[in-house]
């Protein structure tokens, strides 16, 4: 079988045993959707542009189960104090009551999913679930260009300079250079990868030379590593420089980064002598993009 195959046959088994296709999910009187909506607001709310973005929803959708919801007496909407060109969605007391009926009968649902199950069995599926679960959430990843000056950008930045911070030896200072304005549209490109509405992985590019470009700050979350995130990152970076009209593509990483080093190394990249001033780079790397423009 290939893997569609087996991914749809997955899909079927899964979508009817959890009840995924019955109009009342789990007996509560709401289908899946909208169930699902009350549990993305959560105790402590959403703004809608999070809901859209984290689900994935059309506005149009999103606006129709949201009334319905409303007109059911689950949530609340009111703009936004912060911004009042947004809007917030609130559970209601009866709304908090439903969310606690929905994670009761979830989780009992799930218990009875695998009480046939030996020990082993479980720790194999939860193994392979888990593992599933962050590839396909990988392989769905949006990865977009945005402005290096944007909130989502600065978000993943600093979770990136945060890291720094605690994996290097003597800690990590950004400094007060801001290069920005260098990965900017129209000189150079800044990409942030999302996933649910959250920024998970992120990368710039920015020119050396004439035909030179060079990749930073790329960072990839912790918790996706081991998906292969990191090359695909990678890739689609090389290939935005490329658009660039570079020829070349420079980076630099320090020496604690092991595993950045070990992927630099099986993209194709080769070591060179320094060739810039960061007082964290312990490795060079230059790599040709003729490939990246096939």
């Amino acid at each position: 079988m290939t893997t569609t195959d087996v991914l749809r046959r997955f899909n079927r088994t899964y979508t009817q045993r959890i009840g995924a296709l019955d109009e009342s999910f789990l007996g509560l009187g709401l289908p899946l959707g909208a169930s699902r909506l009350v549990f993305e607001i959560g105790e402590a709310g959403a703004t809608v542009r999070d809901l859209r973005a984290r689900l994935g929803l059309d506005s149009g959708q999103l606006a129709r189960q949201l009334r319905r919801l409303e007109d059911d007496g689950l949530v609340a909407m009111e703009p936004d104090a912060a911004d009042r060109r947004r809007r917030t969605v609130r559970l209601t007391a009866e709304g908090r009551a439903f969310r606690r009926r929905l994670d009761d009968r979830s989780e009992q649902l799930a218990e009875r999913l695998v009480a046939p199950l030996t020990t082993r069995q479980q720790e194999r599926l939860t193994e392979a679930l888990a593992t599933a679960d962050l590839l396909v959430r990988a392989a769905t990843v949006d990865i977009r260009s945005v402005h290096p000056a944007s909130v989502e950008a600065k978000r993943a930045v600093q979770s990136y300079f945060d890291e720094l911070d605690e994996r290097f030896p003597t800690g990590f200072d950004p400094g007060d250079h801001h290069d920005d304005e260098h990965m900017a549209p129209g000189t150079g490109a800044f990409v942030v990868a999302s996933s649910d509405g959250e920024p998970v992985a992120c990368g710039g590019v920015q020119a050396l030379a004439p035909a030179m470009g060079e990749i930073k700050r790329m960072w990839v979350h912790p918790g996706w590593r081991g998906a292969g995130l990191g090359s695909r990152l990678l890739r689609h970076l090389e290939h935005v420089s490329a658009d660039l009209g570079h020829r070349v593509v420079r980076l630099d990483t320090n020496g604690t980064l092991v595993e950045a080093i070990a992927m630099y190394e099986r993209a194709g990249y080769r070591h060179i002598e320094r060739y810039n001033g960061n007082p964290y780079a312990q490795a060079w790397f230059e790599k040709d993009l003729t490939d990246a423009r096939r």
